[in-house]
């Protein structure tokens, strides 16, 4: 009864206390169009991307851009022909100016793609421009997009403005997980704080970055956060600590076209940096596995045992946890349109990253480290940082 009501307890304060994070009205804000509209220089890292680049690719080439924008494809290493499949679509499609680079293998200390990233903002800056989007290569942007974040920033003075792209929810695993995904990167990062001035709270959504030149330039982007796993929110921390301004909201036409059809590429997307969230620290591995526990596996256990066992009090007060935690679920549930009785099993899809997590750990303790799109690199905490 009392485990059951204090897991209770932790659902009102998530429900009232934690920046409204269940809320998905974040989207961008109000803008109005710049008497100018400054130069933008999209980059996309892209390693072994020809599946999904047919889908994603020419959305880019088709921004309705009023200013001076280009697309920088780095291909890292590609061994699928993912660089003349995009010289090939840009020949197909037209549309906006494409440079296709390499960069060699990354030395050590650089981790996922930001070796890549690097290359193509060192491409980039030979033309000067004023914003870089980032953007992955499995994102697809609706034709307005870059109009949109570049707006957004200028009228509300954002070094970053950041969009969280709709992944696909389309089989049965993506279904339970996917949602799940974006609610507990909420939960941790709630998007109104991150926008709010005085917060230390930053986040941003790596599959699309509108990011100020002269303020990657400050924070030392991305050198000073090669090493990271989580390269997205380690980028939003150094631009908010080097003094921008950081928002992160919810996108309406920016949509991933990658797809996750089985448990195993959706376990493994999360335990690639689960473990890197917590800082690769057994404690806190041992806090969060509790925590987890108790605000999302108590209730319904509290359900079954209280009615088992004849305890009203336990069988009522995890009944309650239950009703608040599916309730804060279901606005996630509306933005990625699927049917509202998956809210009830949340308990279980939170079971699954619980597991992920533990795997995380595991997986950094027999030394495989950070691994991106086939590359495995030295465990982070082998890494030095030079600042």
């Amino acid at each position: 009864m009392w485990t059951a009501a204090g897991s209770l307890a932790a659902w009102l304060w998530l429900l009232l206390c934690q920046g409204f994070f269940w809320r998905t009205d974040v989207r961008l804000p109000p803008s109005r169009d710049p008497a100018a509209w400054p130069s933008v220089c999209v980059v996309v890292p892209a390693r072994d991307e020809a599946a999904v680049l047919p889908a994603s690719l020419p959305s880019l080439l088709a921004q309705e851009y009023p200013g001076r924008a280009e697309v920088f494809l780095v291909d890292d290493g590609s061994t699928d022909g993912t660089g003349a499949l995009a010289r090939e679509l840009a020949d197909r499609h037209g549309g906006l100016p494409l440079t296709v680079g390499s960069p060699g293998e990354p030395p050590a200390g650089w981790t996922g793609k930001l070796w890549a990233v690097r290359h193509g903002i060192a491409l980039a800056r030979a033309r000067d421009p004023e914003y870089l989007l980032l953007t992955d290569a499995d994102i697809a942007h609706a034709p307005d997009s870059l109009r949109r974040l570049v707006a957004a920033a200028r009228t509300g003075g954002y070094d970053v403005v950041s969009q969280m792209a709709r992944l696909r929810v389309e089989s049965l695993w993506e279904r339970l997980v996917v949602p799940a995904f974006v609610y507990f990167f909420a939960q941790l990062y709630p998007f109104r704080r991150i926008g709010r001035d005085g917060t230390r709270t930053a986040a941003a959504a790596g599959g699309c970055v509108l990011l100020r030149a002269d303020a990657a330039g400050r924070a030392r982007i991305p050198d000073a956060v090669r090493h990271a796993v989580i390269d997205d929110v380690a980028l939003a921390r150094a631009v908010k600590r080097a003094g921008g301004r950081v928002w992160l909201g919810l996108a309406d036409r920016v949509d991933s076209v990658r797809p996750y059809p089985r448990l195993r590429d959706l376990w493994r997307m999360v335990a690639r940096s689960a473990y890197a969230q917590l800082r690769h620290s057994p404690v806190v591995l041992a806090g969060t596995v509790a925590g987890l526990a108790l605000v999302y596996l108590v209730p319904p256990v509290a359900v079954v045992a209280g009615a088992a066992a004849g305890s009203p009090a336990a069988a009522v007060l995890g009944g309650a946890a239950w009703l608040v935690m599916a309730g804060t679920y279901v606005p996630m549930l509306r933005y990625y349109r699927q049917p509202l009785w998956l809210a009830p099993l949340l308990p279980f899809t939170a079971f699954l990253y619980l597991l992920m997590t533990v795997d995380s750990a595991v997986r950094h303790r027999r030394g495989r480290g950070a691994a991106w799109k086939g590359r495995t690199y030295a465990r982070p905490d082998a890494v030095p940082d030079e600042g």
